[in-house]
């Protein structure tokens, strides 16, 4: 198909933008991205064998707490459901899969507790409770504090690259 033409021809991969509830899957040299995490969680998924992957950009943790709900991917347990998905019927196996988890910042220091405000951490805490069902390690995550990130994973060498404003980049 198109993929094979492209490399064929020696042009540069790809980065696939993800927007916010939202996630991309790509294979070979190609990477996604997704800009500004801030209390949203980026959620990387791969099977090393294949180098089939995706990224999941999920902002609240819960679908099951909103009715009549059509975004999936906006929610850690759906979405993150949908990506998984995607990333078996191109062609990877599901026992393989690995993942690596970014995000999740305390945007606001409201000085209050109330879960409502720490959706965050909720995003972490959900998106670890998810893959954990789905029995997909997580290698890696880069998650908390109170910046934003923006993120780039290549899932053909599993790099998770992290960029945040006044910090040096960092690859999980």
């Amino acid at each position: 198909g198109l993929e094979d033409r492209r490399e064929t021809r020696g042009e540069m991969s790809e980065v696939i933008k993800v927007g916010m509830a939202d996630f991309k899957t790509c294979r070979g040299d190609d990477a996604v991205t997704t800009l500004g995490l801030g209390s949203c969680v980026g959620i990387a998924v791969r099977d090393p064998a294949t180098g089939i992957g995706g990224l999941a950009h999920i902002m609240l943790p819960d679908s099951t707490e909103i009715k009549n709900n059509t975004n999936r991917p906006k929610f850690a347990d759906t979405g993150i459901e949908d990506l998984v998905n995607e990333i078996v019927r191109m062609g990877a196996s599901r026992s393989r899969l690995v993942a690596k988890i970014a995000g999740g910042a305390q945007m606001f220091a409201f000085g209050s507790k109330s879960d409502m405000i720490r959706v965050g951490e909720r995003n972490v805490m959900a998106s670890k409770k998810k893959l954990n069902q789905l029995r997909i390690p997580i290698l890696a995550e880069d998650t908390g504090d109170s910046y934003g990130r923006t993120v780039i994973f290549y899932p053909k060498t599993g790099d998770f690259v992290i960029k945040a404003v006044g910090k040096s980049e960092k690859t999980i």
